[in-house]
């Protein structure tokens, strides 16, 4: 199995859209929320296209890669999930590692916050990682879609109208 940042990033946020997003279930083209993301993103700064480039290797897509000063930028459009935006960016560092790029750094981008975090890859977040990924696994290979967050967790995810149709408010 190839897993991407994407199934990192779920991994962190919710294992129902993890296994929903990894069994062919993809919400996120019908969302605007996701719609408003991708457009900071390509918004956000644009020179920055004539410098560094979007890299896709291993199996995940880096938003922009600074070959000379080996740093990963990775945009985001809010920090209310920063754990599980600094965790998919180890995850990008770590893929990097793995194909032979040494010391490679990261700067996690919140542009509408004007907020720059810098990650950097520790050897337990090594260790942290290689039982992330089995347990993405396992999570991805179940027979059963997990049991959804509580309601007020899920209101500004792409998956919401999928999970919560027909319920009563």
């Amino acid at each position: 199995m190839q897993i991407t940042g994407t199934h990192f990033n779920y991994y962190l946020v919710c294992h129902r859209k993890l296994w929903l997003f990894d069994n062919n279930i993809q919400m996120e083209q019908t969302s605007d929320l996701v719609y408003e993301g991708k457009l900071i993103h390509e918004n956000s700064y644009p020179a920055r296209s004539d410098r560094f480039r979007e890299i896709e290797i291993g199996g995940i897509k880096i938003d922009y890669y600074d070959s000379r000063n080996r740093i990963v930028h990775e945009v985001k459009k809010s920090d209310k999930m920063e754990e599980a935006h600094v965790w998919q960016l180890k995850y990008y560092l770590y893929v990097l590692e793995q194909c032979g790029v040494e010391a490679p750094s990261g700067i996690l981008e919140y542009p509408r916050l004007r907020k720059r975090t810098e990650v950097w890859l520790s050897e337990p977040d090594r260790q942290q990682i290689a039982a992330m990924q089995a347990d993405i696994e396992r999570i991805v290979n179940a027979g059963q879609c997990p049991e959804r967050l509580p309601k007020s967790r899920c209101r500004n995810c792409s998956y919401f109208d999928f999970c919560w149709s027909g319920e009563e408010e």
